[in-house]
């Protein structure tokens, strides 16, 4: 016998119960940012590597150790996507979107790429829903954002959840208080881990994100951008808490909270749950104005988010759609079968037949397994039976037994 093979590590097959949980999410999803004015996007599952190098930021972790990158025939770099903002930004500049009624409004659902170490909640390939709006920097289209991932979670049934919010500034500000960060982590150099001290230089917020003891310590008494923020930029921080506060969304305001990625200016938040264990993090996102000038695009104003599809699932008790079943049972008439299973399907009801050759009491077994809620039986006649109750009566046709089992 061949060696049995399995799916590559960091990897997962979803199978037909995850499936109908994961369809029944992206149809609640679809339904929630379509009535909200997002259109559905897709990018290339590849991207040449210089859009996340340029865009997420060469010193971050995805780019610097996280992403699947190689060379195609031709010589090219190429990366699977590890993310999905950078190619939204990229496809935006590319075309000509800034020409269209502003903000476009975006919605996309698919698999992304990232070599970390396999744990709960986390894998090398892993599916992302995300929303982003493009063209404007109004502080209605964060809050409404943070407000439609909040709707989605709580749509999916996600268990104990926070919403953690905060504010970067702009980039000027952002470069100010990275002068400020540098100097105060040097002065306590010795008590930072390894890694915060190789990245200083790099990516000096980071440190806020460290596990390790002496660090956080450090941190504790750390500068905090939140307090350096410009006028106009505390503003639209206000304005955006306003409007959540509003809508009567909690949030706990988290001035350490630095998302892994460069771009994001102005609100960043990140919806977390307990159910997760130490990967908490559900989703999240903020305001990333600059980043499609960065791809060759405009100068733009830009927000959005993204959420894991596999950790939503983990935290929430979103059941799989089922609709009323009907299982055809028959032992020498096939065509009859057929006719019957094909005119239920044309009503919109999910119907089977037996295709294993079972007996007609393994038949019967098999409709309580699927959870059919009529058997009808093709034989001498057509009989339906109720599978609650267990009544079984005769009707004339196929007709009146469709209309039986769907009516």
């Amino acid at each position: 016998m061949a060696e049995k093979l399995q799916a590559p590590r960091g990897t997962f097959d979803v199978l037909p119960e995850d499936g109908g949980r994961r369809l029944a999410l992206h149809g609640t999803t679809r339904d929630l940012l379509e009535r909200a004015g997002y259109g559905f996007f897709d990018s290339p599952v590849f991207e040449d590597t210089e859009v996340f190098a340029r865009g997420v930021g060469e010193s971050t972790d995805i780019v610097s150790k996280e992403m699947f990158t190689f060379e195609d025939k031709g010589g090219r770099s190429l990366t699977l996507r590890p993310e999905g903002t950078a190619g939204v930004c990229r496809a935006y500049a590319e075309h000509g979107m800034h020409k269209l009624p502003q903000p476009v409004k975006l919605w996309y659902w698919g698999p992304f790429f990232r070599h970390e170490a396999p744990q709960a909640g986390r894998f090398r390939q892993f599916t992302q829903v995300g929303a982003e709006a493009l063209g404007s920097d109004d502080p209605s289209l964060d809050a409404d954002l943070i407000l439609l991932l909040a709707e989605l979670l709580e749509r999916a049934g996600a268990k104990d959840v926070r919403l953690r919010l905060s504010s970067l500034g702009d980039a000027a500000t952002r470069e100010s208080y990275g002068a400020e960060l540098k100097t105060y982590l040097r002065e306590n150099e010795g008590e930072l881990s390894d890694e915060v001290r190789g990245r200083i230089d790099a990516n000096p917020l980071r440190a806020f994100d460290a596990d390790h003891a002496g660090t956080r310590k450090v941190m504790e008494g750390a500068p905090l951008l939140l307090d350096r923020l410009a006028a106009d930029d505390a503003e639209h921080f206000e304005a955006v808490r306003a409007l959540l506060d509003a809508a009567g969304l909690g949030y706990e305001l988290d001035p350490t909270l630095v998302r892994g990625l460069d771009y994001y200016t102005r609100t960043v938040f990140e919806f977390e749950s307990g159910e997760l264990g130490a990967q908490n993090a559900l989703g999240g996102g903020g305001r990333y104005d600059g980043l499609v000038e960065k791809l060759g695009g405009p100068a733009t104003a830009g927000v959005g988010w993204a959420a894991g599809i596999e950790r939503i699932l983990l935290a929430g008790d979103l059941a799989a759609e089922r609709g009323a079943r009907v299982f055809v049972s028959w032992t020498d008439d096939a065509a009859a079968a057929f006719a019957v299973v094909r005119a239920v399907r044309a009503r919109g009801a999910h119907a089977e037949m037996e295709q294993a050759g079972r007996s007609l009491k393994g038949q019967l077994k098999q409709a309580d397994r699927i959870g059919a809620a009529y058997v009808v039986l093709v034989g001498d006649g057509l009989q339906i039976k109720d599978m609650a109750t267990g009544e079984q009566r005769s009707v004339a046709d196929v007709d009146e037994a469709v209309e039986a089992v769907t009516g």
